[in-house]
């Protein structure tokens, strides 16, 4: 079983056709392409969602994703749980897959802990609701200003971070695995790592909080990780992803 990694796909899938990604040719449904947040592929929680989602099951690949900031939590919770080496994921196709926060799976002999989330930072600007009855007319404002500003349970969702529960899930599943994997794959990366990227830019959070008591804690190879549309690595073992698909040996 192959198992490859990559950033930040917001429902554009094109790096995964034939012809970008010729490793494929070889590939049956027990390989993985592992997408590290901002899935996007499902958005509108309708059939707009189907032409990407169909894609990716023609694929002779299983995808499966961590849930970044940029998803459709309404949309993504209507899928139902399962299990699946190991852990617990929801299927939106038979081989497109989301990795629930907190699971530790067994991938081709390996041992992976999932966390997905990040917090929004394009929402400097506000989030407006959209049955205030003034919705329409801040909407067309803010538009106009160029602001940054999301629509809640349209383009952003306060899902994007993990609730207590999740967090809960994710230390009792360490716990089991004794605090080791062989890789972490996140959305955004640790409160450190964060911070050495952004500089005076970076603003933590609980769950960047979070996965940095998971980076002193646990034992791991590596940490993979998307949100900051770059790709590159950081102190040896924290790798960020985008558009580059890497595989692991």
């Amino acid at each position: 079983m192959a198992l490859y990694l990559t950033g930040d796909t917001h429902g554009n899938f094109r790096r995964l056709l034939p012809e970008a990604f010729y490793e494929q040719e070889t590939m049956t449904k027990e390989n993985i392409v592992l997408v590290c947040g901002d899935f996007g592929g499902v958005w509108y929680g309708d059939k707009r969602d189907n032409d990407g989602l169909d894609f990716l099951e023609r694929r002779p690949f299983t995808t499966a994703f961590v849930p970044g900031n940029h998803e459709n939590y309404d949309a993504l919770r209507t899928y139902p749980l399962e299990e699946w080496r190991g852990g617990t994921v929801r299927p939106i196709r038979p081989s497109v897959l989301m990795l629930e926060r907190g699971q530790v799976f067994e991938l081709g002999g390996k041992r992976i802990f999932a966390m997905g989330g990040a917090s929004s930072h394009d929402i400097r600007d506000g989030i407006l609701e959209p049955d205030d009855p003034l919705f329409q007319k801040k909407f067309q404002r803010l538009n106009a200003q160029g602001a940054l500003f999301r629509v809640n349970h349209r383009s952003w969702w306060k899902e994007e971070l993990p609730s207590e529960e999740e967090y809960g899930e994710a230390k009792a599943n360490l716990e089991k695995a004794g605090w080791a994997v062989d890789y972490i794959v996140t959305h955004c990366a640790p409160t450190s790592i964060q911070n050495a990227l952004l500089r005076e830019h970076s603003a933590p959070d609980a769950l960047t909080d979070f996965l940095e008591e998971v980076s002193q804690r646990c034992r791991f190879k590596y940490h993979f990780f998307g949100h900051y549309h770059s790709n590159q690595v950081i102190q040896q073992k924290y790798v960020l992803l985008y558009e580059q698909i890497l595989r692991l040996k």
